[in-house]
């Protein structure tokens, strides 16, 4: 059986382990691969990895497209890229002046199959699963939770701002 190989994009002082490559611009976080993670290609083969973390880094890249374009070329076919950026609605999306994107449930929509804007990118993926999460008391967690995902389009319409998220969850499917 093949092993699971994981890519950690701006992988922090995250911890080595087996079958995780650990990628960072910083030399001062002892990465295993320091790069820029605005630049293209990463230093890897395509189809290189079976899963590719990529949290609470997004948003601070320059080019989500060609982002999800190069992670797109690394993972194996239905390989899958985990995600989490702060929601729009949570100050701490707008408090880090280093972040250059303010997301949404929808944002990642662009790169699956029959969204009307699907053509930003060549890279297809499919969403298995994705959750707006929220701190804060039992109120929070569990009913505005649970009325946000499954009302999401209505919540950040009208909702978010009264009742601010804290992050989103994504793990989209690499389709090739």
């Amino acid at each position: 059986m093949q092993s699971m190989k994981t890519l950690s994009i701006g992988c922090g002082k995250k911890p080595s382990a087996p079958d995780l490559v650990r990628l960072d611009i910083s030399y001062e976080v002892d990465p295993d691969v320091v790069w820029d993670l605005d630049r293209f290609p990463y230093p890897f083969e395509d189809g290189s990895f079976s899963e590719v973390e990529c949290f609470d880094v997004i948003e601070h890249l320059s080019n989500i497209p060609a982002t999800l374009q190069e992670i797109h070329r690394i993972l194996k076919p239905n390989g899958v890229l985990k995600i989490t950026t702060p929601h729009f609605s949570c100050a701490n999306s707008y408090i880090d002046p280093t972040h250059k994107y303010h997301l949404s449930y929808f944002s990642f929509d662009y790169f699956c199959d029959g969204h009307e804007l699907s053509y930003y990118s060549e890279a297809r993926y499919r969403i298995k699963c994705r959750h707006i999460q929220f701190q804060g008391g039992r109120f929070n967690r569990s009913i505005i939770s649970r009325l946000a995902n499954r009302y999401p389009k209505g919540y950040e319409q009208r909702w978010a701002w009264i009742f601010p998220a804290w992050y989103i969850y994504f793990e989209l499917m690499c389709l090739k």
